[in-house]
């Protein structure tokens, strides 16, 4: 991924503010904050094989979309819940079509994303998995969830079915696998998703 990954929340919290005071703050932080019901949460440097995870998406997602109407973006891509008034930064977000954004204070904020992925840590899986994901829900164009753990080879893929249910594939788990994002038609490989990336402080080359 280019730039910075998407960090890890930290749990400190600070006084309540409004959505303006956030973003007139965000526009001058050098950190980035998610904001939820007037509190902003810090977002912490993320590991090693965060930042190899993320890059390796990136790169395969950019050469899978090139030339079509679909775009992905990294970590630094603000999104918005319109229904919460929650910003968040997804690890990567992907919209097909017109952009919608918001913008106030010179700030771009993602309205629409189709598809997010989001790279587990041990301090954020539990919320990537329950309330964000119950958040996100509430965002009209999205249509599908993907985690991806850092920790071992693990992705796992939620679709919004018909009547907007939302159902869960099988897990991908093997190194040898390979999945199709089925809202944008796009196909990864978990070796690619992988590369570079060591489990239980072994390196490995991805080969």
């Amino acid at each position: 991924m280019m730039g910075k990954m998407k960090n890890e929340c930290s749990t400190q919290k600070t006084p309540l503010i409004n959505q303006q005071e956030y973003l007139e703050l965000e526009k001058n932080s050098e950190i980035k904050h998610e904001y939820f019901e007037g509190e902003i949460f810090a977002m912490t440097g993320a590991s090693l094989n965060h930042n190899r995870i993320s890059r390796n998406i990136e790169r395969e997602l950019g050469i899978e979309l090139k030339g079509s109407s679909c775009e992905n973006f990294s970590g630094e891509m603000r999104v918005k819940v319109n229904e919460l008034e929650k910003y968040t930064y997804p690890d990567i977000a992907v919209v097909c079509g017109d952009i919608e954004l918001e913008k106030i204070n010179g700030l771009d904020t993602l309205l629409n994303p189709v598809v997010i992925m989001e790279i587990l840590s041990d301090s954020t899986e539990a919320y990537d998995r329950g309330i964000k994901f119950n958040h996100y829900r509430l965002i009209p164009s999205f249509k599908e969830y993907i985690l991806v753990s850092q920790n071992t080879c693990n992705v796992e893929q939620f679709v919004r079915g018909d009547g907007g249910i939302w159902q869960i594939l099988t897990p991908y788990t093997d190194m040898g696998q390979h999945f199709i994002i089925e809202s944008i038609g796009c196909e990864l490989s978990l070796s690619d998703i992988y590369y570079r990336v060591g489990f239980d402080d072994k390196d490995v080359n991805g080969k």
